[in-house]
């Protein structure tokens, strides 16, 4: 087994890779909306964008999240990985296929018999799309057993040059056609996720097969087992097929990964089956949503997936923080309290900043479609959401990669309840307040499971001397300059963009970028166990 401080390095590594992974994803789909806004109806965007992606994440999230988190745990409840036979994992990682191809059937019947339906002349390109991106998603789980694999032996090059792959086809592809042919743009849409997911899965087959080939010294230690391509299929001679242990994992996070989907995606479930609003709202709310939750995506929802693995890898699950090995349980205990503290000051860095320049952003991007009436609003609310879920990521992942099968039965229904508490919220302040309800909604959902795995993690920690939740209070300096700023670019919007000229518009960027610098310096010099920490990552990086 690898060490510590290899597993702390192999978190760091891969936390940047999914960095940059979703860099490229976010700044193609911004590309990419920049361009449809100027092609594309606002209904046409809204079927693609909330619609057929909701279906799209849906059947992937039901057919193989449950899957990853258990197969990613590197120690069971009852005994170590080392000890569970690797075929017994590789049965199940299997099932994701055949889950995929039976809620392919369901939900494509659900989407195109049940929901409201787009106009007329939009239909037919509807329902052929609706199948292509459900075959699409078949395609990327009959590579499921190669991605777990991957990730299990920290190939972690793997993710980011595929899914970079996937994703540079998608957007390039899905851009060309749309802007060829307007008139199918909803069936071309529909092509190039079934173009793209081919792709994706050739990759890793391709890759996985060219492995085989290598000397087993320079395989891990778990791949050298695979002798011929053969051996990653299923194996019906297994007993048993599968181990319970994972079968265990796989039914307690498969409950759990349902109600976190639809708290998730709440918003758009609710769109989609409540029809609150129409398709060209949606297609309005999509573009800013995407935009507002641009940091959330490609900053910590790849640091969340990232120490979820680390997490799993090195602290025993169900097993509290007094009898964890001391190394292990410091090691943790000190990458929670580095991981917080850097995601509370991007987020409060975020909730700042972007309160002043929302309007900015939207009339540079999209014109006055964005900027006019609710736009600004919905950016300066998301810009508090953002600031909520980078809290709630870090210490939520924490608490699903310890907590043992018990605890995670008994936190779905707490789960459950957050669902109806959402689900609520959403309905009485969209009725009132139009589309920012979603948003104040979701910031309602994050606080209160803040709250729970805070109370989690205090309570783990509460017999040894580590207080890793203090990690979220920024120092008194930065707390002062944040608020400084705040106020100052506040008054500088108010005096340069009632203005339409660029240098007006200059001048309120260069009045926040002075501002930024200030909270950075302030930063620097009195959060010094962050700074530290920074500081010997760059050191490492460049030895």
């Amino acid at each position: 087994m690898a060490s510590k401080g290899q597993e702390m390095k192999d978190a760091v590594k891969s936390a940047s890779y999914n960095m940059v992974l979703q860099v490229i994803f976010r700044l193609s789909t911004f590309s990419m909306n920049a361009i449809m806004l100027r092609y594309l109806s606002r209904e046409v965007l809204g079927v693609m964008n909330v619609r057929l992606m909701l279906l799209y994440s849906t059947m992937l999230f039901i057919s193989r999240e449950a899957f990853r988190k258990a197969c990613l745990s590197q120690q069971s409840i009852k005994e170590n990985v080392e000890q569970i036979k690797l075929k017994q994992m590789i049965n199940l990682t299997w099932i994701c296929s055949i889950v995929g191809l039976f809620s392919s059937f369901v939900l494509i019947f659900i989407w195109t018999s049940w929901l409201p339906q787009p106009k007329d002349d939009l239909i037919w390109q509807y329902q052929m799309a609706t199948i292509l991106v459900a075959a699409s998603c078949s395609f990327e789980l009959a590579v499921e057993p190669f991605w777990i694999l991957a990730q299990r032996n920290s190939l972690l090059s793997l993710k980011v040059m595929f899914e970079g792959v996937y994703l540079a086809v998608r957007c390039f592809i899905s851009t060309f056609l749309v802007v060829f042919f307007p008139d199918k743009a909803l069936v071309m849409y529909g092509v190039t996720f079934v173009l793209a997911a081919i792709v994706y899965s050739l990759c890793y087959a391709i890759y996985f097969w060219k492995y085989l080939t290598k000397d087993d010294s320079k395989k891990t230690k778990e791949l050298s087992q695979f002798k011929q391509f053969a051996d990653f299929l299923p194996n019906i001679r297994s007993k048993p097929l599968f181990h319970q242990d994972y079968v265990n994992l796989v039914t307690s996070f498969y409950k759990q990964s349902m109600l976190k989907q639809f708290l998730t995606e709440g918003e758009r479930y609710i769109m989609t089956i409540f029809g609150i609003l129409t398709f060209s709202e949606q297609g309005v709310y999509d573009v800013i949503n995407n935009l507002g939750s641009l940091a959330a995506r490609f900053i910590f929802m790849p640091i969340e997936e990232t120490y979820y693995t680390y997490f799993s890898k090195i602290l025993l699950r169900g097993i509290r923080a007094n009898e964890q090995k001391k190394e292990s349980l410091d090691e943790a205990a000190r990458s929670l309290f580095l991981v917080l503290k850097f995601v509370s000051l991007v987020g409060m860095i975020i909730l700042v900043f972007g309160y002043s320049y929302s309007y900015l952003l939207l009339d540079l991007y999209g014109g006055k479609i964005l900027s006019e009436n609710e736009g600004p609003s919905l950016m300066k609310a998301y810009c508090l959401y953002v600031f909520i879920i980078a809290i709630n990521g870090i210490t939520e992942c924490f608490m699903f990669a310890t907590m043992s099968k018990e605890e995670v039965d008994k936190y779905n229904y707490k789960m459950l309840m957050f669902s109806v508490i959402f689900l609520s919220a959403s309905l009485l302040l969209t009725r009132y307040i139009g589309s920012i309800g979603f948003i104040f909604a979701n910031c309602l959902n994050m606080f209160l499971r803040i709250i729970q795995s805070s109370l989690y993690i205090n309570k783990y920690f509460q017999e040894t001397e580590y207080r890793p939740l203090s990690a979220i209070h920024p120092s008194f300096a930065s707390l002062l300059t944040l608020l400084i700023s705040f106020v100052v670019m506040v008054i500088s919007e108010a005096i340069f963009c009632c203005n339409y000229g660029l240098l007006y518009q200059l001048c309120h960027v260069a009045v926040g970028g002075v501002c930024l610098l200030v909270v950075l310096g302030s930063i620097y010099f009195t959060e010094h166990k962050f700074v530290d920490y920074l500081k010997s990552l760059i050191k490492q990086k460049q030895h």
